[in-house]
C-alpha cells in the first residue's frame, strides 16, 4: 500500500509540510538535530501566524502501570518498578479547506488493548485471575471509555472525520474501523497514519511484537485508512508532525490554541522527560547534568533511539514554553506520567491536568 499523493491529500483538505524534508540528510548526528531544530523553529512560527484550532479537549481515559527503567529511561533513582501513566484522548477540530474537520487523537479501546502481549503477561504478575478481577479497578482504573467522552463532548460517531494515534503501540483499530463484514464505531471516520508505521505493525520483530495487540489492524479497509509518507497540516492551526524513534513511524500531534502550540506524543511521558534540568524526579536532573542529554527518552523499544532524541528536541521547540510554567515546555504526553497512591514516590515535577480550549462545532451530514 502507497502513501496518499499530494492531489489525494488535496482533496481532502490536507497539505504536505516540507519543513523536514532535508532533516536527516547528514550522516552527522549534530547536523540532523540543528537542522531539525531549525525546521523546528520555521514551522513553529508559521502556526503561530494563522488562527487557531476551533476546538481542543483532553479526555483522561485509564491509569496503566508502566515500567519505571523505559518512561525515564536510564535517569530515574527512585527504587519503585513501575510509574503510573494516564492515557488520554484528545478531541480536536478545525477547519480546513475541505470543511469543518473532527479529529480524534489517540482514541484507545480499553478492552481490545488489554490483549497487548507485555501488559497482559504483566497483568498475571499481580496474582491469579480470581485475584486480578477484584483489584483491576485499582492498578488500572478507568474513567471515561472513548464512547461515554463523546457522548459528553455533544459529538455523534457519525460526527468523526478522522482518528489517528502517534503510534500503534497497544491499539486494537477494529472496533473503530471495523473489520472484514464486521462494521466499525466510527462509520465514516478513516485512520490517519504514517506510512511506515502501517508497514511496521504489518511486519513486526520480536522486539517489536510485544507491544502491538495481535490482529488490531487485521481485516481493515484500505478505504478507511490515509498513509502519510511525511508531516501534513490537516488544516487551521492543526498538523501531525513525523518524529520517527519511539517507533519507526511516530508521528506528533501539534496544535495552535490560546495556550499556544500544544504538542502531543508519547516519545515522552511527561514534562521532566523534556526539561530534565529543571526536574525534582530522584536522578534525572543529576543524569541530564552528568550526560548532557537534552531529552530524557520513553525507552521501552529503542527502535531508534538517535532519531527519537531528535524528535523529541524537535517537539519541545515546536512547542515553546508552557504559560503556566516555562520552566517546561507545551508539551501534553499523550500517556501522562501522574501521582498514584497505589505508587508512591514517583510524581511528575509538572503536570498537565484536563484541557479545552474553543468551541464545538455540531456538524450537520448528509
Amino acid at each position: 500500500m502507497n502513501a496518499a499523493t499530494f492531489t489525494e491529500l488535496e482533496a481532502l483538505g490536507i497539505r504536505y509540510l516540507d519543513h523536514f524534508d532535508k532533516t536527516h540528510d547528514s550522516s552527522h548526528p549534530g547536523s540532523r538535530l540543528a537542522a531539525a531544530k531549525s525546521a523546528a523553529i520555521k514551522l513553529r512560527e508559521a502556526m503561530l501566524a494563522e488562527k487557531t484550532a476551533r476546538y481542543y479537549q483532553t479526555v483522561d481515559l485509564i491509569r496503566v502501570p508502566y515500567p519505571t527503567k523505559y518512561g525515564l529511561l536510564n535517569a530515574c533513582t527512585v527504587p519503585t518498578p513501575f510509574m503510573h501513566i494516564l492515557n488520554r484522548l484528545f478531541i480536536v477540530q478545525f477547519d480546513s479547506p475541505a470543511g469543518v474537520k473532527t479529529l480524534l487523537f489517540s482514541p484507545s479501546d480499553i478492552d481490545g488493548n488489554r490483549e497487548t502481549p507485555y501488559f497482559k503477561r504483566l497483568s498475571g504478575k499481580f496474582g491469579p485471575a480470581w485475584l486480578r478481577e477484584r483489584t483491576e479497578h485499582l492498578m488500572a482504573p478507568v474513567y471515561h471509555r472513548v464512547e461515554d467522552a463523546l457522548q459528553q463532548a455533544g459529538l455523534t460517531p457519525d460526527d468523526i472525520d478522522y482518528i489517528s494515534y502517534d503510534h500503534l503501540h497497544t491499539q486494537d483499530l477494529r472496533k473503530w474501523l471495523g473489520s472484514g463484514n464486521t462494521p466499525g464505531y466510527f462509520p465514516r471516520a478513516r485512520l490517519l497514519v504514517m506510512e511506515q508505521e502501517w508497514d511496521s505493525t504489518r511486519d513486526l520483530l520480536p522486539p517489536q511484537k510485544d507491544w502491538y495487540c495481535p490482529n488490531g489492524i487485521a481485516g481493515i479497509d484500505r478505504q478507511r485508512m490515509v498513509l502519510l509518507k511525511k508531516s501534513v497540516l490537516l488544516g487551521e492551526g492543526v498538523a501531525l508532525v513525523a518524529t520517527p524513534g519511539h517507533t519507526e513511524g511516530n508521528h506528533s500531534l501539534v496544535v495552535h490554541t490560546d495556550a499556544g502550540l500544544l504538542v502531543s506524543s508519547e516519545n515522552g511521558v511527561s514534562a521532566d522527560n523534556y526539561s530534565p534540568l529543571k526536574s525534582d524526579i530522584p536522578g534525572v536532573r543529576d543524569y541530564a547534568m552528568a550526560t548532557g542529554m537534552e531529552v530524557i527518552l520513553n525507552g521501552n523499544t529503542l527502535e531508534g533511539g538517535l532519531d527519537q532524541y531528535i524528535s523529541m528536541v524537535m517537539e519541545k521547540t515546536i512547542a515553546g514554553p508552557c504559560p503556566q510554567n516555562t520552566d517546561f515546555c507545551n508539551f501534553v504526553p499523550s500517556s501522562e506520567l501522574s501521582a498514584y497512591w497505589l505508587l508512591p514516590g514517583l510524581k511528575p515535577t509538572f503536570g498537565f491536568g484536563p484541557l479545552k480550549f474553543g468551541t464545538l462545532t455540531k456538524t450537520s451530514r448528509a
